[in-house]
């Protein structure tokens, strides 16, 4: 990789514009960039950086982005970096535009401008830079892949060497050297392998202590199924032997069921048969002792019988005498009748009674029936008041309705008044607005009949650029076709030069022995000329005649295709004028953006003139609502008066008629319930007479019925008459007394119970206790063969599933001892692994020991041959071994720590560290060629003699054409090193002065 140029504007602490000709610096070799403090000698190497990145190094990225702007720039330039360089065999120009805050273009306030990039190659053939991509990550990506891989951090470390890192490097501990060297070689994957395996080994032995977790749950529940004979293995999960002592101790705990199971069938037959002998004995007592309680009972239920003979006997006459009173019946249900008519005509007459006055009480039907005709012609003549005073109503109703009229037509007066008060104003807005997107339209009109001119010039311009590239095509094939006619012409002319040389021969060959010559007329021919090897004939002469036409003419055809170029190049140049095609889409663009604005703000017309019409359309409704609401208050004047005389009239009438009530109303629902009541009453004393009358009847017929029925009054023969619900149940109980009295004879009848009755009472008690003892002992024993069943069953399914969990985890625990081993040894901590070194550490050490085998090459020269750099596998303390580095002193013969160095000589071996491990990252980057480095800074602890083999090591780098730069402030660099890129700092903002190895070397473009 090598730098051409950097193009910086407004970055870091360059305020304006300047350039760097890495080509004239790096054309010495060595060159030096220096500048006082603070100038911004680190700011060109971070715009190297920025440029191919898109970041800064180190930790001067945090905080990039606005603020990599300079401070000193003006307020409308914007920040870039532009960087030529060859990488890869291929010419590159990369430029990067940091986000941007400006202020914005229309309003007030500032807006931020996103970063943008541009990535362009040089087109040797075509000697012109092409375009490649305009996208960060593609850029990223493809100068990430030119650089081999190098990431940001390996290309600061091995192109831009900063000394004091190297300084640390040196006396740093092995953690921090595997940090710094796991950042340039990018171990991580073998820290991915390490943290893969401990991840695997993790994994390996949590499904082995998984799976002999389960393995010793189930021996948990073989031990609570086998109870107290079965004893739990004594290795924990995770430990060797496990499986092998749950096993065997299943194939004890099941050996002892079955020897339980056997015993406990021999338990359960011996039950069986005693509890089917203490069953039938059960069976026998039970029988004896139900056929003595039968025959017991018969002799209770015959003594109830007996006892209650008289009961039945009186039942017997009972039902006699409702015989009789059944012929009675009918008579006493109508004279029952009669009186309840009777009881209730009087009640009835003495409620309607009730609520007459007094006056009424001792009336009589007729009397009442004329004073309810006289109450109902009263209410006849209220008719009229009463309809006045409904008219009195519905002009109460009317008159306020009138008055809420007037209140709604007073609102909307109100209303009307309110808005077309701002009339004016709001009419003077919508106009205002029509106008606006009147001008938009004509704005609109305007830029679009400059459109098409603008557009046909766009076009005109990208014609003449390919036009341009056509011309010189054509140009080239026009002098190329000439030179051919002329090549062309000459070879014609130089073989028919040939021909006439060699014509005699020709001629020659036509002359015939006695025929005159054609030339002299002789006959005789006694010497003709002869075709020598290289005659030219005629045929050959026509050939490249006709050659010769030919190229003239393709000739001719490339002169007409050329002018033809040539006329439309100048009619294209013509119409777009010599303005450069990006200005004219630049403006093109402008155009359409102002078009576009103009035809927006145009299309609010329509809706502004509807907006102003429905506007005016509102103005003469609100001011024809204006005027009606007026009218309709003036004509509601005469209204209520109208209404407010018939109102007087109609009171008077009303008040009469209502007399000391409320209304006509109440007092004519007074006269009807008066009328209402009176008849009622009225209706009531006729009834009540009449039911009376009725009675008296019926007393009579039922004295009759029950004398001839054989009773003394009629009240024994209600006494005697039973109804439905008593006959039956008295029916009822004669019917239960004679079958009780048959089943007692049948039962004391029965041979069985008689015969019982004679025995000894049965001892049921005794033989229930046998067998229900019987019974218990059965249930135990089959509880005890079901229980030894069980165990035996569920040891052996357990047995079986143990057995196959023991069988798959077998192989989970080989693989997880392979694991483990592999995991211990990458990790360090396996006895195999007697450095206890990591497979990162291993890694790095080998990458450390390329390093100080590099380094050391530089190192003897700038020592003068007296140290050395040695890479160290000891292990120091507790930390990480393998990442030892150490000097050998040829003066002492003797190794020690790098730490013990002096100042000057940590510079040099830092320095010949810094230029080792570039090779080396350089070669793990795929070997890509870095033809520029940059140092910085340490220079001033060197001594002269020191500084002179400093120098020619750094110089010795010209020999594979690489250029160094050193950042330095030492003095005595600037009579050394006579290219120099000086940094200048000002109030106004850095400058950069560039001296070149030549005299004549032209100045950066910051020079003053």
């Amino acid at each position: 990789m090598r730098l051409h140029r950097l193009d910086l504007t407004a970055f870091g602490p360059f305020g304006g514009t300047l350039s760097v000709d890495f080509d004239e610096l790096s054309a010495a070799g060595l060159f030096l960039l220096h500048g006082p403090t603070g100038a911004g000698k680190t700011s060109v190497l971070d715009a190297v950086c920025y440029a191919l990145y898109g970041a800064v190094p180190g930790a001067r990225q945090n905080g990039q982005g606005l603020t990599l702007r300079s401070d000193h720039a003006a307020p409308g330039t914007r920040t870039e970096v532009t960087l030529d360089l060859t990488v890869a065999g291929r010419r590159l120009e990369i430029t990067r535009q940091p986000p941007w805050e400006r202020a914005k273009k229309r309003g007030h306030g500032t807006t931020v401008d996103k970063a943008q990039s541009w990535l362009r190659e040089y087109d040797a053939a075509a000697r012109a830079w092409k375009d490649l991509s305009r996208s960060h990550q593609e850029i990223g990506e493809e100068i990430t892949q030119l650089l081999g891989g190098m990431s940001r951090e390996q290309f600061c470390q091995v192109v831009l060497l900063p000394q004091g890192d190297f300084a640390r490097f040196l006396r740093a501990d092995a953690e921090a050297r595997g940090r710094l060297l796991g950042r340039l070689f990018d171990t991580q994957r073998f820290t991915d392998v390490e943290k893969r395996l401990a991840d695997r080994r993790r994994a390996a032995e949590a499904r082995v202590k998984e799976g002999d977790t389960a393995l010793l749950a189930d021996a948990h529940r073989m031990q609570q199924v086998a109870g107290d004979t079965m004893e739990l293995p004594e290795p924990a999960p995770g430990e060797p032997g496990l499986a092998e002592a749950v096993l065997t101790a299943a194939a004890v705990a099941r050996s002892t069921a079955r020897e339980q199971l056997a015993v406990a069938d021999c338990g359960r037959l011996a039950a069986e048969s005693a509890h089917a002998a203490a069953q039938r004995h059960l069976d026998d007592t039970r029988e004896l002792a139900r056929l003595q309680r039968r025959f017991a009972d018969a002799q209770e239920r015959a003594a109830r019988l007996q006892e209650r003979a008289g009961a039945h006997r009186e039942q017997r006459a009972r039902m006699e005498r409702a015989r009789k009173a059944e012929a009675v019946a009918p008579v006493l249900a109508l004279r029952a009748s009669a009186d309840s008519e009777h009881r209730a005509a009087a009640e009835a007459e003495a409620r309607a009674r009730a609520q007459l006055p007094e006056r009424f009480t001792d009336a009589g039907a007729a009397g009442l029936a004329a004073a309810a005709r006289r109450a109902a012609e009263e209410l006849g003549g209220l008719e009229s008041a009463r309809r006045a005073e409904l008219r009195l109503a519905g002009l109460a109703a009317e008159r306020a309705d009138l008055d809420r009229q007037e209140r709604a037509d007073e609102e909307v007066l109100t209303e009307a008044e309110s808005w077309l008060a701002g009339w004016e104003e709001t009419r003077a807005a919508l106009l205002a607005r029509v106008d606006s997107a009147q001008q938009a339209a004509t704005r609109a009109e305007q830029l679009a009949e400059r459109r098409e001119p603008a557009q046909a010039r766009l076009t005109a311009a990208a014609l003449r650029d390919r036009l341009a590239g056509d011309l010189d095509a054509a140009e080239r094939r026009a002098l190329a076709s000439g030179e051919r006619a002329v090549a062309a012409r000459a070879h014609w002319l130089d073989l028919k030069e040939q021909r006439l040389d060699g014509i005699a021969a020709e001629l020659a060959a036509g002359l015939v022995a006695g025929a005159p010559c054609a030339v002299c007329g002789a006959t005789e021919h006694p010497a003709p000329a002869r075709k020598d090897a290289g005659h030219v004939d005629r045929a050959a002469e026509e050939a490249a005649l006709a050659a010769y036409r030919q190229t003239e003419d393709e000739h001719a055809a490339d002169q007409r295709r050329l002018g033809a170029v040539r006329e439309e190049l100048a009619a294209a140049t013509a119409e777009a004028g010599d303005a450069p095609t990006d200005q004219l889409r630049a403006e093109a663009a402008e155009l359409e953006e102002h078009y576009a604005r103009a035809r927006a703000d145009a299309s609010a017309l329509h809706p502004a003139q509807e907006e102003l019409r429905r506007a005016e359309q509102e103005h003469r409704r609100r001011t024809a609502v204006q005027r009606e609401a007026a009218v309709r208050l003036a004509s509601r004047v005469g209204h209520r008066e109208r209404l407010d005389r018939e109102r007087a009239a109609l009171q008077d009438e009303v008040t009469h008629a209502r007399g000391a009530l409320d209304s006509v109303a109440a007092r004519a629902a007074q006269l009807e319930r008066q009328a209402a009541l009176l008849t009622d009453a009225a209706d009531a004393a006729r009834a009540a007479e009449e039911s009376a009358e009725r009675l008296k009847a019926a007393d009579g017929h039922l004295d009759e019925a029950a004398f001839r029925a054989g009773f003394d009054t009629p009240r024994a023969a209600a006494d005697a008459l039973l109804d439905d619900a008593a006959h039956r149940e008295l029916q009822r109980a004669l019917d239960a007394w004679q079958t009780e009295e048959a089943a007692v004879r049948a039962v004391l009848a029965e041979a069985d119970t008689a015969s019982a009755a004679q025995c000894p009472p049965a001892g049921l008690t005794a033989a229930e206790t046998a067998a229900r003892a019987a019974a218990e002992r059965l249930r135990q024993a089959a509880s005890a063969q079901d229980a030894a069943a069980r165990r035996c069953a569920e040891l052996d399914r357990l047995s079986e599933r143990a057995t196959a969990a023991a069988r798959g985890l077998a192989p989970l625990r080989e693989e997880y001892d392979r694991v483990a081993r592999l995991a211990g040894l990458t990790a360090g901590t396996s006895a195999d692994n007697g450095r206890k070194m990591r497979l990162e550490s291993y890694v790095l050490a080998a990458r450390l020991e390329q390093v100080a085998a590099a380094a050391s090459v530089r190192l003897h020269r700038m020592s003068s041959g007296r140290y050395t750099l040695v890479h160290s596998d000891d292990r120091t303390g507790r930390g990480r071994s393998g990442l030892g580095l150490h000097v050998v002193d040829a003066w002492t013969g003797r190794e020690r720590d790098t730490a013990t160095l002096s100042g000057g000589e940590t510079f040099f071996a830092s320095l010949a560290l810094a230029l080792g491990l570039a090779d080396v990252v350089t070669d793990e980057a795929g070997g890509v060629r870095l033809d520029t480095l940059f140092i910085d800074e340490g220079f001033g602890s060197l001594d002269d003699q020191t500084l002179d083999e400093v120098l020619d090591v750094l110089d010795s780098l010209r020999e594979r054409d690489r250029s160094v730069g050193i950042v330095s402030h030492v003095a005595d660099l600037r009579r050394r090193i006579h290219a120099q890129l000086e940094v200048v700092k000002d109030r106004s903002g850095s400058v950069v002065r560039q001296r070149g190895h030549r005299p004549s070397g032209r100045r950066g473009s910051g020079e003053e």
